[in-house]
């Protein structure tokens, strides 16, 4: 890889922007392409041959692709998963190395510094803001996950408002069938649209009967993978 292309590729990632290296087998020329179907790089590829290179970045596809005569690599390099979860809780402190051991960035939002400490999150992004203004500034895209523990409405209600106007590919919230009814209402009352409510996880996790925190980390884990990847199995 020329150190251009290389220079490229890793800001791209470092700006949390998918692309793909696409390497022409015959020449071995390569090129990067964006969501947009913007190239940089030597092979010159076919406007024809674009629209099939944005969809591999969509699908986070890899493989051979022919090309009229030619043979073509698609290497997709998507930014890294991402895990945002407001409230230093307890339950957090479980959720952060599953979460990590399943390939997410993790980052910690808490105001509360009593709470939000090195000490109960060792090496962890961990991040004092109030949870909106964060997220306002974190901008939650694709490849995202926002989960909200702290059973406090004024935290909660601001990060579920900023999380579901963003991109986010998930956000839930903890909190009882009751709690969730209570919560939907007010945010009504805010005038968050209702497309946007349906998009919340809450309960927050699949109902596995997870009782411990390390087993409710575990159920939440498990739903965002869900949302992620889809199902593997489908009936019929």
């Amino acid at each position: 890889m020329k150190a251009r292309i290389f220079d490229a590729l890793r800001a791209a990632l470092a700006e949390r922007r998918a692309v793909a290296l696409v390497t022409d087998l015959g020449s071995g020329l390569q090129t990067l392409v964006d969501a947009e179907g913007r190239q940089q790089g030597d092979a010159g590829l076919e406007d024809e041959f674009l629209p099939q290179v944005v969809e591999a970045i969509r699908q986070d596809r890899r493989g051979i692709v022919e090309f009229y005569d030619g043979r073509f690599f698609i290497n997709v390099h998507p930014p890294a998963n991402r895990l945002l979860i407001v409230g230093a809780v307890h339950l957090a402190q479980a959720l952060v190395p599953a979460a990590r051991l399943a390939g997410f960035d993790v980052s910690v939002i808490d105001p509360r510094t009593a709470f939000a400490t090195p000490e109960r999150f060792p090496e962890t992004d961990l991040i004092t803001e109030w949870p909106d203004e964060a997220l306002e500034r974190l901008r939650p895209d694709a490849r995202t996950a926002v989960v909200a523990l702290t059973h406090d409405p004024k935290f909660d209600d601001p990060t579920l408002t900023a999380a579901l106007s963003s991109d986010a590919f998930y956000v839930g919230v903890l909190g009882g069938r009751k709690n969730q009814a209570a919560r939907l209402e007010r945010l009504r009352a805010q005038g968050v649209p209702a497309e946007q409510l349906a998009r919340i996880h809450g309960p927050v996790g699949l109902d596995i009967g997870a009782v411990s925190p390390a087993e409710i980390a575990v159920a939440i884990l498990a739903d965002i993978i869900l949302a992620l990847r889809g199902p593997k199995w489908k009936a019929g």
